[in-house]
């Protein structure tokens, strides 16, 4: 059974997994492989069984199929997330690259593609597992007296209003908090948040952060928190870090990448 706290750490523990998936083969297969693996996998034969499982807690990542019966997984993913903000895994024979884009922008952590090679699937497991409860904490970041990020709950407060983020916006947003102060190139950003998309271009990163000012930033016009180095890539600043304030200030921000 899943357990009932939804912040359970990733530490000593083993991390949960629910399988969401209408073949009983590759969920016996599957399930068995990452038990191996040390995860502590629970499985559900479609959207509906999914939704049950989550009643009694929380796992710390779902891997769900988009074409099931009674409750498709794009169907699935918006109903978990509007019930909590759990990491997705996609594991779909739909190889269509819009597609792909447009599930990873609004639901998913990652996307892969069936037939699925394991270590490659367990590597994205382990990577989003890291990502998500390792290099940031399951606490809130404040940036300044207006701005505070809770990434887990994949949300921002803004002069006292939530502002809820996508999945896109908050894998950037990882990125950035997990090298805080520092520079994040753009090629590094685009990998974080475009892995699974053919021909992405760095203009989906200007895009996004242009997004990501406009929701955060008190004068998306003037950032005070997402700085553009030109050339280079991006630096998140919380303006409440006195020890980093003199370095934050050797380079002073300029205007975002056209």
């Amino acid at each position: 059974m899943l357990s009932n706290d939804p912040t359970g750490p990733h530490g000593s523990i083993s991390p949960r997994i629910l399988l969401v998936d209408d073949d009983p083969n590759l969920l016996v297969v599957l399930s068995e492989r990452l038990t191996a693996d040390g995860f502590d996998v629970a499985t559900a034969r479609d959207g509906r069984e999914a939704l049950r499982r989550l009643a009694t807690g929380w796992p710390d990542l779902l891997i769900i199929d988009m074409m099931m019966p009674r409750l498709d997984g794009l169907s699935l993913a918006r109903e978990i997330k509007a019930r909590a903000d759990l990491p997705i895994i996609v594991l779909s024979a739909i190889d269509a690259g819009d597609s792909k884009a447009d599930v990873l922008d609004e639901i998913a952590e990652d996307y892969i593609t069936k037939p699925y090679h394991y270590p490659e699937l367990r590597a994205r497991v382990n990577r989003v597992l890291r990502r998500l409860g390792d290099r940031v904490p399951r606490r809130s970041l404040v940036l300044g007296p207006q701005v505070v990020l809770e990434l887990h709950r994949r949300q921002a407060i803004v002069s006292g209003g939530a502002v809820q983020l996508t999945p896109t916006e908050s894998r950037l947003l990882y990125a950035l908090v997990a090298n805080l102060g520092h520079v994040v190139t753009t090629e590094t950003l685009l990998a974080r948040g475009w892995a699974e998309t053919e021909d992405a271009d760095p203009s989906y990163v200007w895009v996004t952060m242009r997004r990501l000012r406009t929701k955060l930033e008190p004068d998306p016009n003037h950032p005070a928190h997402l700085l553009t180095v030109r050339g280079v890539g991006y630096r998140l600043v919380s303006i409440d870090q006195p020890d980093e304030a003199a370095e934050w200030a050797l380079d002073r921000p300029v205007d975002p990448v056209p």
